[in-house]
Order: structure tokens, then sequence, then C-alpha cells
């Protein structure tokens, strides 16, 4: 399973100021939380919220919505929350979220607990590098959810049409459903070229 979200522009006060004015700081959007299949490349879960709600808020969330078991998640660092991590270990997934720069690690290797992936995935990024730690766990699959993303804006454009809060959370959920409709009829295949 993959992670991520991205933001759906929305017409009301803050757009039209800007059409009408310029730039203004009350612009506003909804955010579209995805997690998708990394194998069928198909949406999993969906999930619109207000541009004010954290990515790691909605992990639980989306995860809910998936009834299969989840081998990995695959996420940027705005996952890297322990609420985040302590949801995947309910559900025996292996996190493969990234650290952030200025990271620390939460327990230390003396003690008696069952060690944390997170901190484990720390130790690794100082011993091979972040790069190396990327190749290595496989965390380059996140781009999958970004592709999704790219293909939701390029086939039905980057904002919601609705006025209401509903009507815009069920027109991305059925753009969600189209994609996946798409999905289930063929994806290219592609191979490398020497």
């Amino acid at each position: 399973m993959v992670v991520d979200s991205t933001d759906l522009k929305i017409y009301g006060e803050g757009e039209w100021n800007v059409r009408q004015y310029g730039y203004r700081k009350r612009r506003t959007w909804r955010k579209l939380h995805l997690a998708v299949d990394a194998h069928t490349h198909e949406i999993a879960a969906a999930e619109v919220t207000e541009n004010d709600v954290h990515d790691g808020e909605m992990l639980e969330p989306l995860l809910n919505n998936v009834v299969e078991p989840i081998a990995s998640v695959a996420a940027d660092g705005t996952y890297d929350q322990r609420t985040c991590y302590d949801l995947l270990y309910k559900r025996t997934a292996k996190a493969l979220i990234p650290p952030r720069k200025n990271a620390r690690i939460w327990q230390h290797g003396h003690s008696r607990a069952q060690r944390l992936s997170r901190d484990e995935a720390l130790r690794r990024i100082r011993k091979i590098g972040r790069k190396g730690w990327k190749v290595e766990s496989g965390y380059h699959r996140r781009s999958l959810a970004e592709t999704a993303i790219f293909r939701i804006k390029q086939i039905f454009g980057d904002h919601l049409s609705g006025r209401m809060n509903e009507s815009q959370r069920i027109e991305a959920l059925l753009r969600c459903k189209a994609l996946n409709i798409m999905t289930s009829l063929g994806m290219p295949k592609s191979s490398v070229v020497t």
C-alpha cells in the first residue's frame, strides 16, 4: 500500500478574490487522501477533508477502509509520527516512512522492549545513507501514489465544481472510482530498453 495526498481547488470566496483583486491569503481547497494498492495500481481507499487536516491524521481512516491484509505502507515524511507507526504496528504492516532529517531515536537499543521500526530505519540511514535506505527498503514504490494523483488531475482536472462540502466529497470519490474502472481495463506495459 502506498499513501499520499493532494489538494483540489474549489471555487469560493478566496478564488473569487484572487480573480478580482489578485493574490489573497484566504484561498481554500480540499485535500484528497489516497491509499493505492502497489500491485494493482487501484485506489484502495480515499478520503476528502478540509485543507487544515494533517496527512498523518488520515492514515487510520484510510487503512480502516482496506479489508485485505497489508504487508507494508510507504508514505512520505509527513507520516513520521508515533501515531502512524503505532497504527501500522497494530496492523502488522511494515512502515516505509523516511524519518525526518533531524530525527532522533525514540527508544534506545539497550531497552528490553521490542525495537521500533522507525529507529531501525534511522540507524540504517545513518549507516548507508538516506538514498541507500530508500533503495534497500523499496521506498521508491511510493511514487505509485503520486502517479495515481497525476492521473486523476490529468484526466479530471485539479478543481472541484461542487459548491457544498458533501458534493465536493462525492465528486472527488467518483473520480477515484472512475479511475479504478479505467485501471481495471488495462494499464500500459513498459519494459527497459537497453
